[in-house]
């Protein structure tokens, strides 16, 4: 089975796509979910119940996908669980084969959510990626490949001279690949992996960077106000919002920015986020022309 760390440090632009899972999700959800993305991508993520909405949990959907012979890249984050539960989990993950695992801080729980949930955080975003590495040399755990750790990082406009401490004391802790919000912003990202290159951060991290095929200017919107980081233009809702065939739209929109990032220097590949429609993210995939070919980087 070829691992998403093979495909992002590897010559071909990389693809990864996020499964779409819900609270009454299934076995036979996952599966054909995996039918439809795994022969476009070279990983398929699965989110640590996002929003605080609970979800199958990611070890789980992993397990289905990898005995599926689809490498599954899994998000940890540091909300809902002590250091006890979260090493617990990795270990298992290992035991899997996972290769790979993306470790975040995460958001706190809401107030007045509807599960009355208490927000843990009994580690820090960086001591999680440390003890992920660790358990690549626990020599108690039997044999087994270290992680290839992932984090998330926000795309923005640094000045120059930028150091990008933390990204370096993350890389120091043991990440390896660096995911962005989504951005639908391309001024703000060659910025941004211009400073990052001169930095010579690519010689620390692969960079995905978040796109999504948004399929209405409505969902596009809500993006935009729910997830603060995101930098989706105007410009792209307004496309949306006169479009004939919106969720089409955003098929075209999607693709047309993957074939522009496979250009940026520096970046390694893209990640696409679900938004409930699994097939819309196959239509991406195929509009780009990407899937098959070797673009420059």
């Amino acid at each position: 089975m070829r691992t998403f760390r093979e495909a992002v440090q590897g010559e071909k632009f990389a693809i990864t796509a996020e499964l779409t899972l819900k609270r009454g999700s299934i076995k036979d959800d996952v599966l054909q979910q995996a039918d439809i993305l795994g022969p476009l991508v070279d990983g398929i993520q699965v989110t640590d119940n996002p929003w605080s909405w609970v979800q199958m949990s990611a070890v789980s959907a992993a397990s289905i996908l990898i005995h599926h012979g689809i490498d599954p890249i899994p998000i940890f984050t540091c909300r809902d669980r002590n250091r006890i539960a979260l090493q617990s989990d990795l270990i298992g993950l290992r035991a899997l084969g996972v290769t790979s695992v993306l470790l975040m801080r995460g958001h706190r729980v809401p107030e007045n959510h509807v599960l009355p949930a208490t927000t843990v955080f009994d580690t820090t975003g960086r001591e999680l990626i440390a003890m992920a590495s660790d358990l690549g040399e626990d020599e108690t755990l039997g044999p087994g490949r270290a992680f290839f750790i992932g984090i998330g990082a926000r795309a923005f406009r640094p000045n120059r001279g930028w150091r990008a401490e933390s990204l370096t004391e993350r890389a120091n802790a043991g990440a390896r690949f660096l995911q962005t919000q989504l951005c639908f912003n391309m001024d703000i990202l060659r910025h941004y992996m211009k400073r990052f290159v001169e930095a010579k951060l690519t010689w620390n991290y692969s960079v995905m960077v978040s796109l999504s095929p948004l399929p209405s200017a409505q969902t596009a919107q809500w993006l935009k106000e729910n997830m603060s980081d995101s930098r989706i233009p105007e410009s792209i809702i307004q496309r949306l919002e006169d479009a004939r065939d919106p969720q089409r739209e955003g098929i075209e929109i999607c693709a047309g920015l993957m074939r522009e990032i496979s250009e940026i220097p520096g970046v390694s590949g893209v990640n696409l986020m679900t938004t409930g429609n699994a097939q819309s993210i196959p239509a991406a995939i195929e509009a780009s022309g990407l899937r098959g070919s070797t673009p420059s980087r």
